[in-house]
């Protein structure tokens, strides 16, 4: 559970502390009509990502004991014996966002785009902010799924580098 708090924590803090001083710069940088819209969506999608990228790993190192068990058996670390399902887990984690980034604007028009557009906003101003938030849910989920997995692959090894299912 610290494991998946901090990088649910880490992933958004980043992302919203990058956005706020260096793309949108409110005054103060803290300003709550940015902070906490686009908190509560990177949030959201962060631990979407992190959900589904740990259930992979979890899922596919219990399913994969003896493979894991002869790479260990032959010299490699925990950490190499489980790269590629790590990758997996990684690619798994990203594919909701990867799917919602390719039809944005063919086939589906977010909330976002839709409310400003729907209040009067300049349309080229809304797909600016509906850009930079697809943007950083990706560049969120790929920090969240990348430590959730580290994480969670230091915890099937003990200090020896053996597994511990």
């Amino acid at each position: 559970l610290p494991i998946v708090f901090s990088s649910l924590f880490f992933s958004t803090a980043l992302t919203l502390i990058y956005t706020n001083l260096l793309m949108i710069q409110p005054e103060p940088w803290y300003a709550p009509q940015y902070l906490i819209p686009l908190g509560g969506i990177v949030l959201g999608n962060a631990m979407n990502g992190a959900a589904i990228a740990g259930e992979r790993l979890v899922s596919t190192i219990s399913n994969s004991t003896l493979e894991i068990e002869t790479h260990l058996s032959l010299g490699a670390t925990g950490q190499q014996a489980v790269a590629g399902y790590r990758k997996d887990a990684i690619r798994a984690g990203l594919i909701p966002t990867l799917n919602s980034m390719m039809v944005v604007g063919l086939v589906t028009l977010p909330g976002i785009i839709t409310g400003q557009l729907l209040s009067g906003i300049d349309p080229l101003n809304a797909a600016s902010y509906q850009i930079l938030i697809m943007f950083m849910l990706a560049f969120t989920n790929l920090i969240a799924t990348l430590l959730i997995t580290y994480g969670l692959t230091r915890q099937f090894f003990n200090q020896s580098e053996q597994l511990t299912i």
